[in-house]
């Protein structure tokens, strides 16, 4: 079954995923800010919202350990 998120999740999502591909780690709070030029607050709001969607899974207490649950070919191009 296809996922459902909106196309502003399926961008960070995308993001994500090629983040941690080309870097080999996933990318911090921070690094998602600069990427889309948003605030720390909304950074994370987005970050918790994907998590509660099933769309990512953390370590709690843990830097960097967003991890990926949607397969790579039911993401969006990144843009």
């Amino acid at each position: 079954m296809q996922p459902t998120f909106t196309p502003k999740q399926g961008q960070y999502l995308a993001f994500i995923y090629a983040y941690t591909r080309v870097l080999g780690r996933p990318p911090a709070e921070a690094d998602l800010q600069r990427y889309f030029k948003v605030s720390p607050p909304s950074v994370h709001q987005m970050i918790l919202g994907l998590e509660s969607h099933g769309f990512i899974k953390r370590t709690p207490g843990a830097a960097r350990s967003i991890e990926l649950l949607v397969i790579p070919e039911e993401l969006p191009v990144l843009r």
